[in-house]
């Protein structure tokens, strides 16, 4: 089904990089290749499944015939649900039990090959520092990224302000000039810094991983929400003739309407 068999992470890293994969896979399943993925969801089939792969692919499939199974298996019938739920209500739904999943097949791995209380804790670090499928699905997660830079934005300037407060009942020991020269450059770093720490919480909107600057990224001009090139299929030639860039979620919003 998977290739479970054939592949078995060993160490903290290769479990955590065994999530990633199937992770990616399962929120292209959902976001760009929505279309493709509700259509396989028949709901005149039998029991369907999402299966993430490690190579960053998925497939909805019947559910493994051994008892028990090789791997824990997704949650069955997903497509019996499709036709009776509003769309985003029935993909959040698939996302919340694809996120339940992830941790049980991570969780499996670590009980087989024996991780104790720290490696333990620190795949779930690793996991935990990941937007879930179901906030990438939903959007809550650029929506808490923007929340973050606006926090940390707040903060400096109540830093810059309790600075100037407290420095006026001292007495001038210098010139006034170098202060405020001096004032002037400070600002402009924390300015530098705070610009720097929202382009390193701007996140993809398909896979949910954070900005890299060695990386292609495009910004959807419907939803201004950015996206790896690789993971809406967009490279930076192609992106040259492209007047208006929309989403595959945008794109598919139009068409339904």
């Amino acid at each position: 089904m998977d290739g479970g068999s054939a592949y078995n992470p060993r160490t903290v890293e290769e479990v955590f990089r065994d999530f990633k994969g199937r992770r990616n896979g399962m929120i292209k399943a959902l976001t760009t290749d929505v279309q493709d993925f509700y259509r396989l969801c028949d709901p005149e089939k039998e029991n369907l499944c999402l299966y993430g792969l490690p190579n960053e692919h998925w497939e909805v499939n019947l559910p493994a015939e051994e008892v028990p199974p090789e791997l824990p298996e997704p949650v069955l019938g997903i497509n019996f649900a499709r036709d009776g739920m509003q769309e985003k209500d029935w993909l959040s739904l698939v996302a919340v039990h694809s996120d339940a999943w992830l941790l049980a097949v991570a969780f499996f791995f670590g009980a087989r090959f024996g991780f104790d209380k720290a490696d333990r804790k620190r795949l779930f670090n690793m996991m935990n520092d990941l937007p879930s499928i179901f906030e990438v699905v939903a959007g809550t997660a650029k929506k808490q990224s923007k929340e973050k830079s606006s926090v940390s934005n707040n903060s400096s300037n109540r830093s810059k302000s309790n600075s100037k407060r407290g420095s006026e009942p001292r007495p001038k020991l210098t010139k006034p000039e170098p202060e405020d020269e001096e004032e002037e450059e400070e600002g402009v770093e924390e300015e530098d810094e705070d610009d720097d720490d929202e382009q390193g919480e701007t996140q993809c909107g398909a896979c949910g991983e954070s900005y890299a600057a060695d990386e292609f990224w495009i910004c959807c001009d419907l939803c201004e929400n950015w996206f790896h090139g690789k993971c809406v299929k967009i490279t930076p030639a192609r992106a040259e003739h492209i007047k208006q860039y929309k989403c595959p979620s945008c794109s598919n919003k139009r068409a339904r309407s």
